[in-house]
């Protein structure tokens, strides 16, 4: 038997949703990381702070793992502006202070006024980002600088529920401006290229909570992905997602890691019966053991992604109740 996460050599991880909520991690994450021969990347979105803080972020929670471990879209945009800019160019950055510190490490001068005339702006997410930082970013897109979002993600995951993303925020830039900013976090290509490169990873799997960035920057990057519902997407967004947002692996949280892969694959489960009749697609189960809801999901999705249409579920028979609420939420 094959546990899932003995099939990868490298885990990318995302942080927000995944492995922690705000200051919590998310029930069962750290012993579901814990054991295993594979190596740990966290691989981050927020770009509000060093990797160093992250990393201690983590350990205080309970994670084993260090700054070396943990890749951020600050990083990454910082690398996109180091490719496209002069050493020594002006930047003017939207975030924080962490976010300006990744700015000079590649040799660049970050600023805060569009009246030092920088060439480019970056846009990383900041608890304290107000009007005045972003009339500055207009000023400075409006008049040509090069844009990059570190992120583009709409909500943020807290203890207290979804609040503001930083891609709130670039919405707000976008629209004064009417400039689509390059993007350096997931779903784009360079943060999961930053990752794989620093892993050395040969069979990675991306592990995250959001089909419109983790997993489909795992599908940009052709890496398999696993799918926690303890973050932001859920079970009835995956009924309807469009092929490049959906997922290898799908689990209630981190645990699945520790089961058999085809535990969490979509596709056909024993005693589930599935099927699309005028329009209608109907699930039953017919099978001796425990109703085990997210099995009957697994198998759902295995008809609903095939391509036939339908408009409504329908449950027949008895004690598909938590899948009911599973796909009603």
């Amino acid at each position: 038997m094959t546990l899932l996460r003995d099939a990868h050599d490298v885990l990318l991880l995302d942080l927000d949703g995944t492995v922690y909520a705000g200051k919590n991690p998310i029930p069962g994450a750290v012993e579901a990381l814990s054991g295993g021969n594979e190596k740990q990347y966290f691989v981050t979105n927020n770009a509000s702070r060093a990797p160093s803080d992250v990393a201690e972020h983590l350990r205080e929670l309970g994670f084993d793992t260090s700054a070396e471990f943990v890749v951020t879209s600050s990083e990454a945009a910082a690398r996109v502006l180091a490719g496209k800019l002069e050493p020594g160019s002006r930047v003017l950055v939207v975030g924080t202070d962490a976010l300006a510190a990744e700015i000079h490490k590649v040799g660049l001068r970050p600023v805060r006024s569009a009246d030092d005339e920088p060439v480019a702006v970056v846009q990383g997410h900041s608890v304290d980002t107000g009007w005045p930082i972003l009339a500055e970013a207009v000023l400075a897109v409006r008049s040509g600088a090069l844009w990059v979002a570190t992120n583009i993600d709409a909500t943020l995951p807290t203890e207290r529920g979804l609040v503001l993303g930083n891609g709130s925020m670039v919405a707000a830039v976008r629209n004064a401006t009417g400039v689509e900013p390059l993007v350096a976090g997931k779903p784009a290509a360079p943060i999961m290229r930053d990752a794989v490169e620093r892993s050395g990873a040969r069979s990675a799997l991306v592990v995250g909570d959001r089909l419109d960035t983790d997993i489909a920057g795992a599908n940009e990057a052709a890496l398999p992905s696993l799918l926690v519902l303890t973050g932001v997407s859920t079970a009835p967004e995956l009924l309807r997602a469009a092929e490049h947002l959906r997922p290898t692996h799908i689990g209630p949280d981190l645990g699945v890691l520790n089961q058999e892969e085809s535990v969490s694959t979509v596709g056909r489960k024993d005693g589930w019966t599935i099927g699309i009749e005028d329009r209608i697609l109907s699930v039953r189960f017919d099978g001796a053991a425990e109703v085990d809801a997210f099995q009957g999901l697994l198998a759902v999705l295995d008809i609903a992604w095939s391509g036939a249409e339908f408009v409504d579920l329908r449950f027949d028979g008895e004690g598909l109740a938590d899948l009911r609420s599973l796909l009603a939420c």
